[in-house]
Order: structure tokens, then C-alpha cells, then sequence
């Protein structure tokens, strides 16, 4: 089972795909899509849009997790992480995946085994759990991975346990 993290924003999207094999896992690709600062929001989307399905259509995942909005202060912030949330899941729908929905203290649990855990915490453990081949210079594709995980976690290990009663 091939699982696609997505941790969605308009200045960085991070991606993060996972391949699953009974309860083994392990990293085939991670990154960013970043649009130019000074981009339009809608040509920003379209170029999250793009780079998106590219890779999954790449990859082909069964499954594309992608977090949850959260409740920023700013009504603004939280509606423009709402764009691109919405174009993430536009891009798993024409690759053809499913798209399962986690909270940040859901991935934050089932990755790091506590609900607030900081930044550090989480590369930390996706290089102890998956050593990708490549550093990231930003965290966002980290999050796309123990976005990933939690999939295998959360849905990917019931399904399997489903499958093999």
C-alpha cells in the first residue's frame, strides 16, 4: 500500500509518500511545493495544484492523508489554509486516491506518542522511523511524512489487521 502525506499551505506544501507492506514501511519520496512569495493566491494554488498531482500521479497511492485545519487567530489565515487544503484534495481526487483527514494532535500522537509535540520531536522521529535518504531544509516535508504515518497507523494497520481476520 502506497500512502501520501499532505501538509497543506499556501506558502509551502509538503509532501510525503510511504510505502506500506504488512507492517513494514519505508520512504520513497518527500518535498515541497513552494510557489514564488510574491505569487497571486489563485496562480499559488495553481501551481500546488500541479505539483501535486504530478507527484501523485507519480506514485500512484492507495491512500493521501492530509491534516486537518486547525483554528488559527487570524479568520483569514485559517480561510487561506482552507484554498489550499481544498486543492490538495482536488489533486488526490483526480489521482484517483482516497483522502483520509487527521487532526495536528492526532498525527502529533500516533507519530511521536504525544499530542503536543514540538517541530523537533516530529523530524526526529520520522528519521528514526523512516530514514529518508535526503535532509529537508524545511519541516514541511517531515509533516507531510508523519502525515503519512499516521495513515499506516492510524487506517493502514486496520485495514491490514481487517484483512487478515
Amino acid at each position: 500500500m502506497i500512502i501520501f502525506g499532505i501538509d497543506p499551505g499556501t506558502t509551502v506544501t509538503g509532501y510525503g509518500v510511504i510505502q506500506a507492506h504488512g507492517n513494514k514501511i519505508r520512504w520513497l519520496d518527500s518535498g515541497v511545493v513552494a510557489p514564488p512569495p510574491k505569487t497571486a493566491l489563485f496562480q499559488k494554488l495553481g501551481i500546488i495544484y500541479d505539483g501535486l498531482l504530478e507527484k501523485l500521479m507519480e506514485h500512484r497511492p492507495d491512500t493521501v492523508c492530509i491534516e486537518q485545519a486547525f483554528y488559527a487567530k487570524n479568520v483569514h489565515t485559517t480561510l487561506i489554509l482552507g484554498h489550499a487544503r481544498g486543492v490538495a484534495m482536488l489533486a488526490a481526487q483526480k489521482a484517483g486516491a482516497n483522502v483520509i483527514e487527521y487532526s495536528p494532535r492526532e498525527i502529533k500522537k500516533s507519530v511521536v506518542g504525544n499530542g503536543n509535540a514540538a517541530k523537533d520531536q516530529i523530524v526526529y522521529m520520522v528519521e528514526m522511523l523512516l530514514s529518508p535518504p535526503k535532509k529537508h531544509a524545511r519541516a514541511d516535508a517531515y509533516d507531510a511524512l508523519a502525515i503519512a504515518l499516521c495513515g499506516f497507523y492510524r487506517g493502514g494497520m486496520l485495514g491490514l489487521q481487517a484483512a487478515l481476520s
